[in-house]
């Protein structure tokens, strides 16, 4: 979450004049975040997250991320759920930006992530996938390997000024993703950004998953590539193989992996970091003036991405490959 579109609080009652949720009583910016523009809504009625949809997010994909959280809450999955007006609409338009009300969830994101932090996750993303199979609309990610290059060759000319010989690396590593991506895994809703800031815990259980923007039809085993990186390193790059295992494990006994899933974790996990890696470098060298939030270092990535390059197999991952 974060604040690009400043709004003011006459700007906001006029807006919530549509919904019945009373009077405004609080307006606060949520600085956290890269995409979005977030503030938490405090009315007579409760809480709430209003959220401005900024120029990254198109507006056709709407429909699909709100029509997902509404799927998934139907399913048990704790999340956000759109609020609709008395018109019946959830989506509307504020300051020139398309706009929504969300339910607001309890619990808090943890800051030190602990062993049974990604046991629950692990279940929870597991859960996630499952719910989502029926649900009827598809999005194609535009943030998938087929995309990267895209990514690259807009940062590619200044890349080194970020670490000196950082496009090369980049390049040669692109060549082999995009030869060895696997293709034929079991696929259908993924989240595709469960970093810890988009998880919310009561104790060491999950209370809800939130930031639905990323969301889209991929590789089941890639999203869980995404929260071995966002989970189960250190905070000086070393790779911790005790959450990782708990991550895994606690998604295998909501969903079995395939052989091949899980042959295919190292490939996907490496991918995992060169998708972040690429939009932070994007981010960094192209930031926008007077956001409420500092672009990411994609360096951090980098590092998780060279770990990767040299597993030898899933038993780095905490996996017994049978």
């Amino acid at each position: 979450m974060a604040v690009y579109t400043h709004v003011s609080e006459a700007e906001v009652e006029a807006f919530l004049a549509a919904y019945d949720l009373g009077g405004l009583r609080r307006l606060e910016g949520i600085c956290e975040g890269v995409e979005n523009s977030n503030y938490l809504l405090v009315t007579d009625r409760g809480r709430f997250i209003l959220t401005l949809y900024e120029k990254r997010v198109a507006p056709e994909d709407l429909p699909f991320f709100l029509g997902l959280m509404e799927h998934l809450a139907a399913k048990g999955v704790p999340c956000p759920v759109p609020v609709c007006g008395r018109d019946g609409a959830s989506l509307r338009s504020l300051r020139g930006r398309p706009a929504a009300v969300v339910t607001f969830l309890d619990g808090r994101s943890v800051r030190r992530v602990e062993v049974e932090h990604c046991a629950s996750l692990g279940a929870a993303l597991a859960r996630l996938h499952l719910a989502g199979r029926d649900f009827p609309l598809r999005r194609a990610n535009r943030l998938s390997v087929d995309h990267w290059r895209e990514i690259f060759e807009a940062c590619a000319g200044r890349a080194d000024e970020v670490q000196a010989g950082l496009a090369r690396e980049l390049a040669t590593e692109l060549d082999g993703l995009e030869r060895d991506w696997p293709r034929q895994l079991p696929a259908g809703v993924v989240h595709a950004d469960l970093f810890p800031d988009n998880v919310f815990f009561d104790d060491h259980r999950v209370s809800g998953l939130i930031d639905f923007y990323f969301a889209c039809n991929d590789l089941f085993a890639y999203d869980l590539a995404i929260c071995l990186n966002a989970w189960c390193f250190e905070p000086r790059a070393e790779f911790n193989v005790s959450k990782a295992r708990a991550l895994l494990s606690g998604y295998r006994r909501e969903r079995p992996l395939s052989p091949a899933e899980i042959a295919a974790l190292p490939v996907l996990a490496r991918g995992a970091a060169m998708r972040f890696l690429l939009t932070r470098l994007y981010d960094w060298l192209n930031r926008i003036e007077g956001a409420l939030v500092k672009p990411k270092d994609p360096l951090e990535y980098l590092h998780r991405l060279r770990f990767h390059r040299h597993v030898a197999g899933p038993a780095a991952y905490g996996l017994d490959p049978s």
